[in-house]
């Protein structure tokens, strides 16, 4: 039998409670993953009430207020409130959402955050992005092109222009990734949804001249095919991408090549 050996600071405890304002009649519970790796604590999960009448509908809106009024250690990214950025993204609820766009009436009853798994916690709420920003750098997400410089800009038909469509609006928040199975036990290897849609992004683009060069860097047992069509990444996307599509698209790309 395989046995785990898991750090002894791994088990999350119970931690602090923040009661209802006092007087407030329409009220929402959340318990919030909190964790400081350099307090050599366990994590906790924290308490807080929060009165929904004094509140916006978003669950960000719940986050600020608690940071604001009640406990202003809870640590966060948050930027543009309109599900542009990406920096929101958490495990809200068992599932992988921007806080700024997700209704905190989706659920009913407790919400549970977390930071979204299998990444490591900077802190309480922030994951550390730093692995995934660079294997979205490793598919050389820009035109390369070997032609003459046009005078203007770089002219593309309709059609091709069309073929953009659900896969440039990638706003890099690893909603996909972190939902990905395959991702969490090879992600040292495998690129995961959000590079290999980015990687198709330019694949497919007609104004690029290196389609052969990416589809080499990609021909690996484990960067492309540690997709086995689970489907969470194209569930889970705030943006309503379809990750998985592409991939299948470039995994399609491979077989034709060879034939």
């Amino acid at each position: 039998m395989v046995q785990f050996t898991l750090p002894k600071n791994s088990k999350i405890t119970v931690g602090k409670t923040w009661p209802a304002p006092q007087g407030a009649t329409n009220t929402k519970v959340f318990k919030i993953y909190r964790w400081d790796p350099d307090s050599g604590e366990n994590p906790r999960l924290d308490t807080y009430t929060i009165d929904l009448d004094k509140c916006g509908p978003m669950v960000l809106d719940a986050l600020i207020k608690i940071k604001s009024e009640i406990d202003p250690t809870l640590t966060f990214r948050r930027s543009c409130r309109e599900g542009i950025c990406g920096s929101c993204a958490m495990t809200i609820g068992g599932g992988n959402h921007l806080a700024c766009i997700y209704g905190i009436d989706e659920i009913k009853g407790d919400i549970a955050i977390y930071p979204m798994p299998h990444m490591p916690v900077v802190k309480d709420l922030i994951p550390d992005l730093t692995h995934f920003y660079a294997q979205h750098a490793s598919i050389n997400p820009y035109l390369i092109t070997k032609s003459p410089q046009p005078g203007t800009e770089w002219k593309q038909s309709i059609e091709d222009r069309k073929k953009l469509d659900g896969l440039y609006e990638c706003i890099l928040c690893a909603s996909c990734s972190t939902s990905c199975p395959s991702y969490w036990w090879n992600g040292d290897k495998y690129l995961g949804p959000a590079a290999l849609l980015a990687a198709y992004r330019w694949i497919i683009d007609s104004r690029d001249e290196a389609t052969g060069a990416r589809l080499d860097e990609l021909e690996d047992p484990f960067k492309l095919y540690r997709c086995h069509t689970i489907m969470n990444c194209t569930n889970t996307c705030p943006k309503g991408l379809n990750p998985a599509k592409a991939i299948a698209e470039i995994k399609h790309m491979m077989v034709d090549r060879i034939v």
